[in-house]
């Protein structure tokens, strides 16, 4: 029994390509979104290998269609000759419509900022989580700082009686 269990926490720790922990620190993360992302071939392979980097990425609109820019998926060595990786080239997003119209109305009349949260495997897959955020000023950076803190503390002190 415990073996199965852990093949399968092992598959879903596996299923989580890259995580961008620079964007909850940065931003306050009003609603999340999932989309599925445009890849070639030799992406997949670089994707499963891990090799993708979201620190500076962000999602740009451009006529009607969400586009990922500035993701670093940096190509393997064993991939196919005949194609010259592009590392940083913009992927589309997968979205509804519905969905679309909302973000599109978030960041035109809102001023609300989309970042790219964390990119994963479901189904077989690759999907990015998306947050519709506001920038945090550095007073409210230091707010978040204490409360974490004083959480991590107070656990502490209840753990030991």
């Amino acid at each position: 029994m415990a073996e199965k269990k852990s093949k399968k926490n092992d598959k879903q720790q596996n299923a989580r390509i890259a995580v961008n922990r620079q964007a909850t620190h940065e931003y306050s993360i009003e609603e999340r979104f999932e989309a599925g992302v445009v890849l070639q071939g030799w992406e997949v392979k670089s994707l499963r290998d891990g090799r993708i980097q979201l620190k500076e990425s962000y999602v740009v609109i451009k006529k009607g269609e969400a586009w990922l820019s500035g993701a670093h998926i940096s190509p393997l060595i064993s991939a196919s000759t005949h194609v010259n990786p592009d590392s940083i080239r913009a992927k589309k997003l997968l979205l509804h419509r519905h969905e679309l119209n909302k973000l599109i109305g978030s960041v035109e009349r809102k001023g609300y900022t989309l970042i790219p949260l964390s990119m994963y495997w479901k189904n077989g897959r690759a999907k990015l989580e998306i947050g519709l955020a506001k920038g945090k000023q550095l007073h409210d950076k230091r707010a978040a700082s204490k409360d974490r803190d004083w959480q991590r503390e107070k656990g502490r002190i209840l753990k030991k009686g």
